[in-house]
C-alpha cells in the first residue's frame, strides 16, 4: 500500500530528528578511561562505542536486533553502454539474494543480521518472496541523459517508502525493533546516477567522480562520463534539494534508502553507509535534513573514485579500507561486525576496579601503540 500523503511523512520525519546525545557520550568515554588497558589503546574502536553511544542515547548501547536492506531498481541510463552486465542481472541478483547465495547473505549471517530485499523499481517483474517487498515504483527509471529521472512526486515517495519501511521493520515481530541498519543496493547501470549526485553536491567535474563500476572498458567509461556530463547538463539538479537532487538524476534505490537514513536517524539507530550508491543516497537524505548525519557510519572506502568525495562531504571517516567495491551492503554488513565489537568492550570489558588491577600512575593519557 503506498504512503498516504508522502510529504507529510517525510516532514514528520526530518522534524524528529535530533542530535548525539552528549550524556550518553560523556559516560561512555568516561568508561572507556576506566576500562583494563591504557586509555585509547583500543585506538578508532573506542572512537565508535563513543559514537554509537551519542547516536543511540545509551552509555552502553547493545546492537543485538541488526538489519541489512538491500534496495534495488533499474535505470534507464543503462541502455548507454555504461555498465558491463545486462540489465536483467538486476532482477537475477535480487533472486540470489532471496535464495541466500549473494556475498551479502554470507557476510550478514556472519554478522547476525537478517536481510530485506526491497523491489523499489526493478524493471522485470520479481519473485513474491516473504523476504521482498515488492514497491515497484516503476520499471526503473528514465534515461537521465535525456531528463529526469523521475517525476518530483515519485521522488518524494521513493523516500516515503524507505521511511514507512523502517517502521514496518522496527514494528516487526510485536515490536522486536531494530537496534543497527546496514543500507546496501543493486541496479545495473547505478554508479552513474551515483556518480552524477555526487558530482552535484560536491561540485567535482563528472570525470574524476565517475569510476568503472563493474569493470568495464575504456570505450564504456568514455560514455559513462559522457552520460553523466549529460545528465548534469540536462537536468541541472539543485545540490541542496534533496528531492530535486533524486527525482533530476537519482534512482528508486536511492530514494528508498535516503528514507531509511531519514527514519533511522528519527529513531536513534545507527545506519551504516556501504559503498559509492549508498553513499550517494546518503548525500540526498543529508539534503534534505543535514542533522541526520550524526547517525551515519561509514562502514569503508570504496575503490570506485566519487566515494572519497562524497565522504568527504559528509565528514566522514570509513570504518574499512578494504578495496571493496561490490555493493549489496557488504561492506556495511561487515562493518556491524565493528561496531557490535565496539559496543561489547565497552559493555562488557572490566574496569580497573572491578578486576582489582592497578590504574597507571602517570599524568596524562599513556603512549599507545599506532
Amino acid at each position: 500500500m503506498a504512503v498516504a500523503d508522502p510529504a507529510a511523512l517525510i516532514a514528520r520525519t526530518v522534524a524528529a530528528i535530533g542530535q548525539p546525545n552528549v550524556e550518553a557520550e560523556q559516560a561512555a568515554r568516561a568508561r572507556q578511561d576506566v576500562l583494563t588497558k591504557p586509555p585509547g589503546s583500543l585506538g578508532r574502536l573506542e572512537a565508535l562505542s563513543i559514537r554509537l553511544a551519542g547516536i543511540t542515547g545509551q552509555p552502553r548501547p547493545r546492537l543485538e536486533r541488526r538489519l541489512v536492506i538491500v534496495a534495488a531498481g533499474d535505470h534507464g541510463v543503462a541502455r548507454r553502454g555504461v555498465s558491463a552486465y545486462p540489465p536483467e542481472v538486476t532482477v537475477q541478483m535480487v533472486q540470489n539474494f532471496l535464495a541466500g547465495g549473494a556475498a551479502i547473505n554470507v557476510i550478514a549471517d556472519h554478522a547476525g543480521a537478517r536481510v530485506r530485499v526491497v523491489d523499489a523499481g526493478v524493471a522485470l517483474e520479481t519473485p513474491e518472496h516473504p523476504d521482498l517487498v515488492r514497491l515497484r515504483l516503476a520499471p526503473g527509471t528514465d534515461d537521465i541523459t535525456t531528463g529526469p529521472a523521475m517525476s518530483h512526486a515519485l521522488a518524494e515517495r521513493a523516500i516515503a517508502e524507505g521511511i514507512a519501511l523502517f517502521e514496518a521493520e522496527r514494528q516487526r515481530g510485536g515490536g522486536a525493533g531494530v537496534d543497527i541498519v546496514a543500507c546496501g543496493e543493486m541496479g545495473i547501470g547505478n554508479t552513474t546516477p551515483a556518480a552524477a549526485i555526487i558530482a552535484a553536491v560536491t561540485g567535482g567535474p563528472a570525470a574524476a567522480m565517475t569510476g568503472r563500476g563493474t569493470g568495464i572498458d575504456d570505450e564504456a567509461f568514455r560514455l559513462k562520463v559522457q552520460a553523466v556530463e549529460q545528465a548534469l547538463d540536462v537536468n541541472r539538479p539543485d545540490p541542496h534539494n534533496g528531492i530535486d537532487l533524486l527525482a533530476k538524476v537519482g534512482g528508486f534505490e536511492f530514494g528508498v534508502l535516503a528514507g531509511i537514513y531519514l527514519a533511522a536517524a528519527a529513531a536513534r539507530v545507527p545506519a551504516v553507509l556501504d559503498g559509492v550508491i549508498s553513499t550517494a543516497a546518503a548525500l540526498i537524505a543529508h539534503a534534505i535534513a543535514p542533522q541526520a548525519r550524526y547517525a551515519f557510519i561509514a562502514s569503508h572506502r570504496s575503490t570506485e573514485p566519487g566515494h572519497a568525495s562524497a565522504l568527504e562531504h559528509l565528514r566522514l571517516e570509513p570504518v574499512l579500507d578494504l578495496g571493496m567495491r561490490l555493493g549489496e551492503g557488504s561492506g556495511a554488513a561487515l562493518a556491524i561486525t565493528l561496531c557490535v565489537a565496539a559496543c561489547r568492550v565497552l559493555d562488557e570489558m572490566a574496569t580497573f576496579g572491578e578486576a582489582g588491577v592497578s590504574g597507571s600512575t602517570s599524568v596524562g593519557r599513556p603512549e599507545t601503540d599506532a
